[in-house]
């Protein structure tokens, strides 16, 4: 499976948040920025960065961004450049827009000029944005400290009808299974024998690097 390849405009708080994360996941990002400085910032951890007017449609078109799986709008107050940038994303046919708005009006224009997805920084943390970006199936991403995290993920279809023993999570990806929720009941410390539903949720606990390879695994499932 080809990596996916991701580009992120604006490197504010949040389009920094969404970068960093997809790079520390091992993911090629391009960032840009119409702020030189900001671009220097980051070009240490991400793939490629440019510094580059996101609202000059042939500055985008030259960057190739059509070919990219995702391309994240993270521009901050300039509501503006963010619509004109989301209409250039759409007409250069980029296979997936995801917006950060400012208000719920903001939201329902990039709705309806074809963002695929409309974030709001008071309920998205960029972090699980990227996380989400990934893998669908992941419901909650939650950072416990630098080095460790709890995930809630969807049980993906190759879990379904099999127990927690034949999954042995523990010993593929060094992560444990905290809990599994089924509706609105959670079974904490759940049996090795406990079968998996298609409806349950897997709350799993690990390093980062673990919960990354989880991740990608149930993604692909």
């Amino acid at each position: 499976m080809a990596k996916k390849q991701y580009a992120v405009i604006g490197m504010g708080r949040f389009g920094t948040s969404v970068a960093h994360t997809l790079s520390n996941l091992g993911f090629d990002v391009l960032a840009i920025d119409a702020d030189e400085e900001r671009i220097q910032e980051v070009s240490d951890w991400v793939t490629h960065a440019v510094a580059t007017d996101s609202t000059d449609e042939e500055a985008l078109k030259s960057l190739g961004l059509r070919n990219f799986d995702v391309v994240v709008v993270a521009i901050g107050e300039d509501i503006q450049a963010s619509i004109l940038t989301t209409l250039i994303l759409k007409e250069l046919g980029v296979a997936e827009i995801i917006v950060k708005a400012q208000s719920e009006l903001h939201g329902k224009v990039l709705s309806k000029i074809g963002a695929d997805k409309v974030v709001f920084p008071e309920r998205d943390m960029g972090m699980r944005v990227a996380h989400h970006l990934i893998s669908p199936n992941i419901m909650e991403y939650i950072e416990l400290s630098k080095d460790y995290s709890i995930v809630e993920v969807k049980a993906p279809a190759f879990t379904v009808g099999r127990n927690l023993k034949q999954l042995d999570i523990r010993a593929r990806y060094k992560c444990n299974v905290l809990a599994i929720k089924s509706g609105t009941e959670m079974n904490i410390s759940p049996y090795p024998e406990e079968t998996i539903k298609a409806s349950d949720v897997l709350v799993i606990v690990g390093k980062n690097e673990d919960l990354a390879d989880v991740e990608l695994a149930f993604a692909e499932g």
